[in-house]
C-alpha cells in the first residue's frame, strides 16, 4: 500500500511537468535553466550560478518578472554573437531597474554558445540586464573580461537563424523568457 502511494504520489508531481511540455536536456536543472522562446524558434540555456551566482539570479529575477518578454536580438554580428536583455528601451542603452552587478569573472572561456553578460564601456561592473550568445571563437577575445553566465542546452540553430545587423532591422524577438522550473 505505501508503495502504491509513493507511485501515485510521483505521477502526481510529474503530471505538471509532462503537461507543460517542456523538455529539457538530460542533466539540466530546472531551477537554472532558461527557456527562451523567439520567433525563430525555441533556445534552452542552462545558467552557470556556479561561477556566476548574482549574475544567474538576475537573469533568473528578470525572467520571472516578464523583463525579457517581447525584447528583441537588438545587435547581431555573425561569427560574434547575438546581444539582447534591453526590456526598457528595446535598443540597447537600457537596463533593469534594478542596479549594476559587481563583474564574476571566471576562467570559463567564450566559444560558440556560451551566455555572457554585457556591460558599459570599460566599466568591469556595469552588467545589469542584457546578455549575449556567441557563435563562436570570434568571442575568445572576450575570456576574462565579461562575465560567462550560462551556454545554450539546445536551440544553436535558432541562434543561427536570428536576423543580423547593427542595429537590426525589424529583429527578432524574445517572445516569452521563463525559467524552467515556472515554465507554462
Amino acid at each position: 500500500m505505501i508503495r502504491l502511494l509513493a507511485v501515485l504520489g510521483a505521477l502526481l508531481l510529474a503530471i505538471p511537468a509532462l503537461a507543460q511540455g517542456v523538455k529539457l536536456p538530460p542533466g539540466a536543472d530546472p531551477q537554472n535553466t532558461l527557456i527562451v522562446d523567439t520567433t525563430q524558434g525555441r533556445i534552452i540555456i542552462k545558467l552557470r550560478n556556479d561561477i556566476a551566482p548574482n549574475h544567474a539570479a538576475r537573469l533568473k529575477q528578470l525572467a520571472r518578472e516578464g523583463f525579457y518578454n517581447n525584447v528583441p536580438f537588438h545587435r547581431v554580428i555573425a561569427g560574434f554573437m547575438a546581444q539582447t536583455g534591453d526590456g526598457a528601451n528595446h535598443n540597447g542603452t537600457g537596463n533593469s531597474k534594478y542596479p549594476d552587478l559587481k563583474a564574476e569573472f571566471s576562467n570559463a572561456p567564450f566559444g560558440r554558445g556560451v551566455v555572457g553578460m554585457a556591460r558599459k564601456g570599460n566599466s568591469n561592473d556595469s552588467a545589469n540586464s542584457q546578455w549575449f550568445i556567441c557563435y563562436g571563437d570570434g568571442c575568445s577575445s572576450l575570456n576574462g573580461q565579461y562575465t560567462v553566465i550560462g551556454e545554450v542546452l539546445s536551440g544553436m540553430d535558432v541562434v543561427d537563424k536570428l536576423k543580423k545587423g547593427e542595429p537590426v532591422q525589424n529583429p527578432d524577438k524574445m517572445v516569452k523568457v521563463q525559467v524552467a522550473a515556472d515554465a507554462k
